[in-house]
């Protein structure tokens, strides 16, 4: 690994000494009350001496190595770990540039393998190298030889979608949900306050409401910067963040479903977010705002074949539908076709949710006892990505007729899926 990799080990003994230090505050001030000088700044290189030493040691016993078959990740100072990571399990390598990182020079690959929940990543290596061990990976994960996937280097990338800084800061602006939390944050300690007169509990409200309010204004700003879509035989390429840079790949024959949202807003201007959920991976979005025409032909290439403006929505019916759920209903519509099932919800935001034939795992329907009073009932289609998709307040003649031809799609559809590999 790169040689900046002990300062970010480092960061360990560090945060558990700041703990220490939180915890007993008031005992340990007294304690450096009572000490000499020379005894307090003994100390304090000796605290050096230690993140330094446990940041040196973890960096020399981390290890990786590719062989025909994997990759081995060796890590560990007290507890030895050694992943083995199968190559072909391998639908995503993910480049990471945090600042610091970035005025390093260095860089972290970060790996999405199917059937595990968190990525295994290599921090820190040299920009070339990182980007050179990305692309050996993807080759090897796509089934080229040793060799081949060596001489290949990185792939090349056709730029689809670039989203500026103004669409996204106006975007943003006209996102209620956003701002929403604002005042939330602001109101919610003075409560707290009021009633208890605790310093500590405040602290404890504001700074989570102030974190949500964060994540969904300036954060979300920093990490959407200068959004960039390319398309290239490895799948599609996401470059975003302002301080930290990502460089993300979605393998689209992985992707189970695709969302997308139109906030209340938006809508004048014609503008939409495409959202993902991928099997195995954490990467949601893929347009972070964009005209539709734009966002459809982003989409396209998710979804070969498919013509989202030509899906036709028939809208729950008006018959029982009010009186399960009031107002909201008319947000509820459903389309189905050769390729896809879709299901549409929300006013205020509405969200469309689009699945694949060939994704979908398993169909139910479910009927509450005030659905089937009315003779209404619900169909639900889930993914390989832990996700479901509902198509709510249907006729229930119509949703048992819908759960057997879906399942019967589902299983059809499934002899011409596009393969999930790369390059095939």
């Amino acid at each position: 690994m790169h040689l900046f990799t002990p300062l970010r080990r480092a960061w360990v003994p560090i945060a558990a000494t700041v703990g220490v230090i939180a915890q007993q505050g008031e005992n340990l001030a007294q304690w450096i009350a009572d000490v000499s000088t020379g005894l307090r700044v003994l100390a304090s290189l000796a605290l050096v001496l230690v993140f330094a030493v446990y940041g040196f040691l973890s960096w020399w016993f981390t290890h990786f190595a590719v062989t025909d078959t994997e990759l081995r990740i060796r890590s560990g100072l007290v507890f030895r770990r050694t992943a083995h990571i199968r190559l072909d399990r391998i639908q995503a390598v993910d480049v990471t540039r945090p600042l610091l990182a970035r005025l390093a020079g260095v860089a972290k690959l970060r790996l999405d393998v199917i059937g595990t929940e968190d990525k295994d990543e290599l921090a820190f290596l040299g920009e070339e190298e990182a980007v050179a061990l990305r692309a050996e990976l993807l080759a090897r994960a796509a089934g080229f030889a040793p060799a081949q996937a060596v001489a290949l280097g990185e792939a090349p990338q056709r730029e689809l979608l670039r989203v500026g800084p103004r669409d996204l800061v106006v975007s943003l602006a006209l996102t209620l949900s956003a701002w929403a939390a604002l005042p939330v944050a602001l109101a919610a300690p003075v409560v707290v306050w009021w009633f208890s007169d605790n310093p500590w509990a405040v602290l404890g409200v504001l700074l989570p409401a102030l974190g949500g309010a964060w994540a969904g204004t300036a954060g979300r700003f920093l990490a959407e910067y200068d959004w960039r879509v390319a398309e290239s035989p490895d799948g599609l390429r996401l470059d975003h963040g302002l301080l930290d840079r990502a460089h993300e790949t979605v393998p689209p024959g992985r992707v189970q479903t695709v969302r997308i949202v139109e906030p209340l807003l938006w809508r004048r201007r014609n503008w939409v977010r495409v959202e993902l959920a991928v099997a195995g991976s954490k990467n949601e979005v893929l347009v972070p705002v964009a005209s539709r025409a734009a966002a459809q032909a982003v989409v396209a290439r998710v979804l070969p074949g498919v013509d989202l403006a030509a899906l036709a929505f028939g809208p729950s019916p008006k018959a029982g539908s009010p009186w399960v759920v009031p107002v909201w209903w008319k947000g509820y519509a459903l389309a189905v076709s050769a390729d896809v099932f879709a299901a549409r919800k929300g006013l205020l935001c509405r969200r469309t949710e689009i699945v694949p034939h060939a994704k979908v795992q398993s169909v139910r329907l479910t009927q509450g006892p005030w659905e089937r009073a009315r003779g209404l009932a619900d169909v639900h289609v889930d993914t390989g990505a832990n996700g479901t998709v509902t198509a709510r307040l249907r006729a229930a003649a119509e949703a048992a007729d819908l759960l057997d031809a879906q399942a019967a799609r589902s299983r059809t559809s499934r002899a011409d899926a596009r393969p999930d590999r790369w390059m095939a």
